[in-house]
């Protein structure tokens, strides 16, 4: 076994509390500073292991394990943004209304000795057919701010999705069951 040093490659709290349901406290948090604009003809699956990739790459932390992760809605082929205003976060939820997307939940982590490992969770998720008022609740909400496709399922949008099919957690941020296996197959010590 490795020593136990944990960086997480996120300035998340979500992920933060996510990881503490593993009963993993990080050590320390780095925020890893990348460009995180898809590349031309790039599909949702391989951009979310790409930024998970150079998140844990820019964050490298020697004799660490450096554990960092993406998330990334899709329509189709389509990526949705991070909703960083109302319009962004209206004209998401307005295309996902009634509609079934995924979730493309990457992880990955950077052994102490270099190595790179990684995971992808896809996850399927349908919205109620959402009416002008639940939409503009939700707005009001505020919840959506800086969150993938415009919403965060840990929160009031719960209520308004039919269903899920695949990890809640991989939604909200970080697959735990995922992030898990990594650890444990890199001989990071965990219960």
């Amino acid at each position: 076994m490795h020593a136990r040093r944990l960086t997480l490659a996120s300035a998340s709290p979500r992920r933060r509390d996510l990881i503490a349901r593993l009963g993993i406290e990080p050590d320390t948090i780095a925020a890893a500073d990348i460009d995180e604009t898809p590349l031309k003809g790039e599909l949702p699956p391989v951009y979310a292991a790409r930024m998970a990739r150079e998140k844990a790459e820019a964050a490298a932390d020697p004799g660490a394990y450096v554990l960092a992760g993406d998330t990334v809605v899709a329509c189709g082929r389509r990526i949705l943004p991070k909703a960083e205003d109302e319009e962004t976060a209206r004209t998401c939820l307005e295309l996902l209304s009634g509609r079934r997307h995924r979730v493309h939940s990457a992880v990955a982590l950077r052994a102490p000795d270099g190595a790179l490992s990684e995971r992808l969770c896809v996850t399927s998720v349908r919205f109620k057919r959402l009416s002008a008022e639940e939409i503009g609740a939700y707005l009001a909400s505020d919840e959506w701010h800086g969150k993938a496709g415009g919403y965060a399922i840990q929160g009031a949008a719960e209520g308004l999705i039919a269903w899920i099919s695949g990890s809640h957690s991989g939604v909200v941020g970080l697959p735990l069951f995922e992030t898990r296996a990594l650890l444990k197959s890199a001989g990071f010590a965990i219960g």
